[in-house]
């Protein structure tokens, strides 16, 4: 669709459902979003670089600025995979499933991207690259969840059979966010316990949580840009593959 073409009325909320009318409006926001993302990861890297070195991390604590922001979207996008597959099971929504499917790349590599940067920080603070204790493991398992339900949706030809089965599978395994979360607090771990959100507010000095915060919204903005670029694609994917069965069926129909 041309980016002169005007955006189809939208009258409430619901008529995003209508993949004609998502196509339209994220091909105009999209290239917004994805400014404001490189604009956020600009000034989150400058504070990030040019802020003091922690007394005791020293240089090593400027990998937080990276692996806190992508193990906070690991889980986010966890979430919203989740809430997709509410709308494919009990609003049968028509995006539901596209965003579900969309989602789980972007959530694993967030989460790989999460893995590989605590190993690296963990290394010189633990002496070790990686522990098997609870907050490790958690972010390890959905990790292989989300390996696990890519793995899943290109196996399954029928598309509505592997929307159900993926969308049971995706609120199954949902259990494992509040588990990662709370694994701090409930066992005894090498992880720090919750240092930004919680009550009494945060622990952590404004040197630090203002490049923090900035990268996390960064990397927020990044996930939907990319989300809605891979939902956009997902749609066209269907809508070839269904041009692609029709003119299949009519051959046979005519020899």
């Amino acid at each position: 669709m041309a980016m002169s073409e005007p955006i189809p009325a939208i009258k409430k909320f619901s008529d995003l459902a209508n993949p004609t009318v998502f196509l339209s409006l994220t091909a105009r926001i999209v290239p917004y979003m994805a400014g404001l993302t490189a604009l956020l990861f600009a000034l989150g890297l400058y504070y990030a670089f040019t802020s003091e070195g922690d007394y005791q991390q020293g240089e090593t604590v400027r990998i937080m600025y990276v692996h806190v922001p992508a193990a906070w979207l690991s889980m986010m996008c966890y979430s919203v995979m989740a809430a997709s597959a509410l709308g494919t099971l009990v609003w049968r929504h028509p995006l539901a499933d596209v965003s579900a499917k969309a989602a789980a790349p972007i959530g694993a590599g967030f989460t790989l991207l999460a893995l590989v940067t605590g190993s690296l920080w963990g290394k010189p603070m633990w002496g070790t690259w990686w522990v098997w204790d609870a907050r490790l493991t958690s972010v390890f398992v959905l990790f292989l969840m989300y390996l696990g339900l890519m793995a899943l949706t290109r196996a399954l030809d029928d598309p509505s059979k592997s929307a159900r089965v993926s969308a049971v599978l995706i609120l199954i395994g949902f259990v494992n966010i509040p588990i990662i979360k709370f694994s701090v607090d409930w066992w005894n771990t090498l992880h720090q316990p919750a240092s930004v959100m919680r009550m009494g507010g945060s622990a952590i000095d404004g040197e630090f949580l203002r490049p923090l915060l900035i990268m996390a919204a960064a990397f927020t903005l990044l996930f939907f840009t990319l989300h809605f670029l891979a939902i956009r694609n997902e749609i066209w994917r269907r809508r070839v593959a269904a041009q692609r069965r029709l003119a299949a069926r009519m051959a046979n129909r005519e020899g």
